[in-house]
């Protein structure tokens, strides 16, 4: 019935002032209302009408020409009290405009004017605060699930404590609060802390430090403890005095504290505070609620993360092939590119030890697979060796007891791993050259540059090493005149697939034809050489791990410093000095 128009209302007695008792039983049907109806329908009709227009959902207010209301219907008499027959319109406000919206007696009503015949006109007014309340739930609910998507997609992004940090306090302002501080749990005695305030442009502006425990305010050390927070009077008088709410006043501020949810402990702490002439409704309490739950989760995350890059970085760096030591006579170089840029280790290790006569055992070799798992298997074989060389330094022998030790790790751990292996002796000789004595694994052989240029491959083979008891080992000594140098490659260069078709391996020519008439280079300059040359030859393709291992004869000429070129080093721990 809504929007029923009472076009067909008249003074009952036809002057413009209807006497008080006029009723809309004074309504008269005309004739094309009541066409084709008998006498009696006619009446009937007439006399039906104020009970039709006491059903409707709308209030009905006529006014004659000259805005005198001459009906006003039970509907409109509930919902204006003030208006009666005989009356105007002018004590209601909210009827000034058309079509108008207003508060009346603390009911929200909608009204609207509908132009009549003869200059009468008639008022439609309903009562819209359920509506309206329905509405501004509805919307509210709205703005605060979009809220929380938009929060879930910032904090599913970062990875980083700090940076997730930053963004939870810069979230919260100003849908939260007008200023919002996250302190998050303690390390070490101290808990970091970060806060957003409004300012005049909208943009919060982000602050951070740090506190020891004994500085926090009772109720956030409490709340970081896993106590449940609650409302307290002296919470915001604990945030004032900590100096988190700048440039305001205790009795001008209402704050609320919530725990951000860790694994096993509150990940940190959330306090917001406003103006305290904006309360916090349980509806807001509900959305800080969900708000801090994603916070927490993100931080949990980021945390987590951090926790584990930690270790990996922990586990990289003892896992990264180790520098050889310095020895008397013996320049060190040395290239190294993991075939998992990213993971910054491989399959692939080299490194020596001293020995008491003076003496160095070093060693070149490769293990089965690539990546986390292979540079494991790589660390334990540094271990083994680390520990075999102390009792037995002949080459040969040597190799068959780390044989016989991985052969008993492997049957322990039901692991299929082997590796190929170089492992030497180094001794510096009376005339300043150096007296090598290799003995080989399954790997490729060493190549010597002669004094004159030339280019030797030492005639070294052996069977793998980890595979079968009691395996072949090649053994073989060479003399190293002062400017010769040894060289140990893994098969990362010489299988290294490239070309101008793309699928051609570098070989064991190319290398000797890249390092022919290099015998000056220093060791380090040389082994760079090589990694490069590879690099060229992939041009950014695939490959396996790369490794090199060259060390040349000094004679009695000043000791150099080890190479360090291509070995990736953590941050921080000071070992990432070149030089040659």
């Amino acid at each position: 019935m809504t929007g029923t128009d009472v076009r067909d209302l008249e003074p009952g007695d036809g002057r413009s002032t209807p006497p008080r008792v006029a009723r809309v039983s004074a309504w008269r049907p005309d004739a094309n209302s009541t066409a084709g109806l008998s006498a009696l329908e006619r009446s009937h009709a007439a006399a039906d009408w104020p009970e039709v227009v006491e059903h409707l959902r709308e209030g009905l207010v006529v006014c004659g020409p000259d805005d005198t209301v001459w009906h006003v219907s039970p509907v409109a008499e509930r919902l204006l009290p003030e208006i009666a027959v005989g009356g105007t319109l002018g004590t209601i406000d909210g009827l000034r405009a058309d079509p108008t919206e207003f508060v009346h007696h603390g009911r929200r009503l909608r009204a609207r004017r509908v132009p009549l015949s003869a200059g009468r006109s008639c008022w439609y007014v309903e009562d819209v605060s359920e509506s309206v309340v329905r509405a501004d739930a509805l919307a509210a609910e709205r703005s605060r699930s979009a809220f929380l998507a938009v929060v879930g997609e910032k904090l599913g992004n970062p990875l980083h404590p700090d940076r997730a940090a930053a963004a939870v306090v810069r979230l919260a302002v100003p849908t939260l609060a007008e200023v919002a501080v996250l302190v998050l749990a303690p390390r070490s005695g101290r808990a970091r802390w970060w806060r957003a305030s409004r300012a005049d442009d909208d943009a919060p502006v982000v602050e951070r430090g740090v506190l020891s425990v004994t500085e926090l305010p009772q109720a956030v050390a409490d709340s970081l403890r896993g106590v449940q927070p609650h409302t307290v009077d002296w919470l915001v008088e604990q945030a004032v005095e900590a100096g988190w709410l700048p440039g305001s006043a205790a009795a001008d501020v209402c704050a609320r504290l919530v725990q951000l949810p860790g694994r096993d402990a509150p990940a940190g702490v959330l306090l917001v505070a406003r103006a305290a002439t904006d309360w916090y409704a349980e509806e807001d309490v509900d959305l800080i609620g969900a708000f801090a739950a994603r916070a927490g989760a993100a931080l949990t995350t980021a945390l987590l993360y951090r926790e584990q890059a930690e270790v990996a970085d922990t586990l990289q760096s003892s896992l990264l092939p180790v520098e050889p030591v310095e020895a008397p006579g013996v320049q060190w170089g040395t290239a190294y590119r993991p075939a998992q840029a990213g993971l910054r280790i491989g399959g692939d290790f080299y490194g020596s030890h001293r020995l008491p006569d003076g003496g160095s055992v070093f060693f070149l070799g490769d293990v089965s697979g690539k990546g986390v798992e292979a540079a494991v298997f790589t660390g334990q074989l540094r271990q083994c060796l680390h520990a075999l060389h102390r009792v037995e330094q002949q080459p040969a022998r040597l190799l068959q007891l780390l044989n016989d030790a991985l052969l008993e790790t492997t049957l322990a751990h039901g692991q299929g791993r082997f590796a190929t292996l170089v492992l030497g002796v180094v001794r510096p000789h009376r005339d300043g050259g150096l007296s090598l004595t290799l003995a080989g694994g399954g790997h490729l052989p060493p190549l010597v540059l002669r004094a004159s240029g030339e280019v030797e491959q030492l005639p070294l083979r052996g069977m793998l090493i980890g595979v079968v008891p009691d395996p072949r080992v090649g053994q073989v000594t060479v003399r190293l005149a002062p400017g010769e140098t040894c060289l140990l490659y893994s098969d990362g260069v010489t299988e290294a697939r490239g070309g101008r078709r793309g699928d051609e391996q570098l070989g064991t020519d190319r290398l000797v034809q890249a390092v022919t008439d290099c015998q000056r280079m220093p060791a380090p300059a040389l082994a760079e050489r090589i990694e490069q040359v590879t690099c060229d030859w992939l041009a950014h393709r695939d490959h396996d791990d790369i490794a090199v291992l060259a060390l040349r004869a000094t004679g009695a000429g000043p000791r150099s410093h080890r190479h360090l070129h291509a070995v990736p080093t953590p941050p921080g721990d000071g070992a990432g000095t070149t030089g040659s």
